[in-house]
This record gives C-alpha cells, structure tokens and sequence, in this order.
C-alpha cells in the first residue's frame, strides 16, 4: 500500500512524442510508453493513430518527459499549435523552446521502425 493521495494516472510520468511520416508529415502524441506506442502505430493495426495508418515508414523523432497526464495535455495542445519549423527546432533540441514548453526531451527513447 501506499500513502499517495493521487490516483495512479496523475502519479505516473506521462511523454510527449514526435512521428514523422515517411512523406514528412509529423504527429504529436501522449503516452505513458513511448516504446510501446510507437510499436503500435508502426504495427498498422486497430491500435495505430488514424492519421498514421498507411504513411510508414514511420520515424520516432521526439519524446520527452511531460510530467503528469494533464501536463502532457497541456503540453500536446502547446505543440500541435506550434509551426511545423518551430515542432523541428523541437526536434533537434532547441533547450529554449523544451523549456517554454515544460518539456524534457529523453534521447535514449529514441527509436525508429
């Protein structure tokens, strides 16, 4: 048993994550296991996002911690609003805009199919 008051959704950390479509279209997601999401869009199955279905390969280009699962709300609004070169200076790393964004980018997640 634990002392938490949270429920276990609120308590988990939750990703931010960028796809990129083999024509170069990105997707912006959320997850609790950016490893396993990816593998389900890249699978082309029931699971996979209806705007990734059928654009493989797919390329996981971003993930980064959000925090809790409203954060990583917040945070996925934030970047879907973002211009398609500001999502790319995401990409490579610009510290600033991760900042602005609460953001921090976890590299070792980063996989492609």
């Amino acid at each position: 048993m634990t002392d938490q008051i949270c429920s276990e959704a609120e308590c988990t950390s939750w990703y931010l994550y960028l796809v990129e479509t083999a024509a170069g279209q990105l997707y912006c997601g959320i997850t609790l296991d950016v490893n396993r999401r990816f593998q389900e869009h890249c699978s082309n199955g029931r699971r996979t996002a209806r705007f990734l279905r059928g654009k493989g390969p797919l390329l996981l280009r971003f993930a980064a911690l959000a925090g809790t699962h409203g954060d990583a709300l917040r945070a996925e609004i934030q970047v879907k609003k973002l211009s398609r070169a500001q999502k790319l200076r995401l990409i490579s790393g610009d510290r600033a805009l991760s900042l602005r964004l609460s953001l921090s980018p976890v590299t070792e997640l980063m996989i492609t199919s």
